[in-house]
């Protein structure tokens, strides 16, 4: 397929947790620079966005940062001329006169093979009601445009998930590579973890079930190091040590537990924090799904919502990942993260966690191997010349 002329425009909202702008960051990378399409993203808040990106520059309101245009999303918003492929993502809602721009293209017979194509990119979910829904058309009340629902998923019948084309390959040859992970520790400043050592990344937001896995940790048998970088859960580590003032490079210890802060770490660099990491705690989207990648046992923090219906859908996902788990082991995982996602004794949980590394680690790189054939950005590339695919047909019928 060929996408060099496919013109892109990406919009996001950049919340508080970056969720929302690293899942559009990662995709609006990989369409430029694996698939040949002209990216635009708009985003409303561009300090937030160079904490994914340190080399943006956040008082430029236009700039090419790794192959894509990056344009600040200022209410006042410029006229500019709607791309082929425009990415609404998780429903927050475009501009008044690009909408307006859109529908005049559309109405326009100059613009008929270049039709724009509206995708409501939305958020991750296995909950079963997303199979029916997805690509589903939403037409517009008033304009001649219609809008497609877009889900990401787990199964052939959803969206896919986000992956790079050589990410598993970079993977495979970190973890066989004494070297590659010599230079990680080097990296972050810290020596190499002694052999036996049990290494955690812990990626999080307040946690009232912290302080009873720390206490788990300092009594284990095995050593513990424990990576956290910069983040929400940051204060509440450093609590447990008595410091009232946690920052990247603070270093704390008690029993077999050593805990150390990282500093923010960018995107490219997260992927070998897992990597090198025995088990990964991670919350939100994107982190959640990197952890999928990395092939590495994980817990999953899921971002709380009114009603507790956060965890109908952690529920949907354990039912689809527990599947090929043995009872016991599907049971250590449930445990686990239904404490951690309400405050309970997670402590108490880890025991059995660990007890069943060795099933958990071949079941996530099992995992990974059965995902990778669904890709997302592929996929989403097929759905819009599959759209205009269909709107040819229209207009010859």
């Amino acid at each position: 397929m060929n996408n060099i002329n496919i013109r892109c425009d990406i919009f996001c909202n950049v919340i508080d947790n970056y969720g929302d702008i690293g899942v559009c960051w990662r995709l609006a990378r990989q369409l430029a620079n694996e698939h040949g399409v002209a990216v635009r993203l708009w985003v409303d808040d561009l300090a937030g966005f160079a904490k994914l990106c340190p080399d943006a520059d956040v008082a430029a309101e236009q700039q090419t940062c790794r192959g894509v245009e990056v344009c600040l999303w200022r209410k006042e918003f410029p006229e500019v001329q709607p791309a082929e492929l425009v990415i609404e993502a998780f429903a927050c809602k475009l501009p008044e006169n690009y909408v307006a721009g859109m529908a005049k293209m559309s109405a326009d017979m100059s613009y008929a093979g270049r039709k724009p194509v509206w995708i409501n990119l939305e958020y991750l979910s296995a909950e079963d009601w997303v199979e029916t829904h997805h690509k589903l058309p939403s037409p517009h009340p008033a304009l001649p445009l219609t809008k497609y629902f877009f889900f990401p998923g787990y199964t052939r019948q959803t969206g896919g998930l986000l992956l790079e084309g050589d990410l598993l390959e970079r993977r495979d040859a970190f973890i066989g590579d004494t070297a590659q992970q010599q230079a990680f520790w080097r990296r972050i400043g810290t020596p190499v973890p002694a052999a036996g050592t049990l290494k955690v990344s812990l990626f999080g937001y307040e946690n009232a079930a912290l302080h009873s896995l720390f206490d788990a940790w300092s009594a284990s048998e095995q050593p513990v190091l424990c990576l956290v970088p910069e983040g929400r859960i940051v204060p509440q580590a450093g609590q447990y040590f008595g410091d009232k003032a946690p920052h990247a490079g603070s270093n704390y210890a008690q029993g077999k537990l050593q805990v150390r802060v990282l500093p923010f770490v960018e995107q490219e660099r997260y992927d070998e924090l897992l990597w090198a990491c025995d088990v990964n705690y991670v919350r939100g989207e994107d982190s959640f799904v990197r952890a999928q990648w990395a092939g590495r046992p994980f817990v999953w923090q899921i971002y709380p919502q009114h009603d507790e219906v956060h965890l109908k859908k952690l529920n949907a996902f354990l039912m689809l990942y527990n599947k090929q788990l043995s009872r016991s082991a599907s049971k250590a995982v449930s445990s686990l993260w239904q404490a951690w996602n309400s405050g309970g004794e997670a402590g108490q949980a880890w025991s059995s966690f660990v007890a069943a590394r060795g099933e958990l680690d071949r079941h996530a790189q099992l995992w990974a191997r059965q995902l990778a054939g669904n890709n997302l950005a592929l996929n989403l590339l097929d759905y819009f010349q599959e759209i205009g695919r269909m709107r040819a047909l229209k207009i010859e019928g």
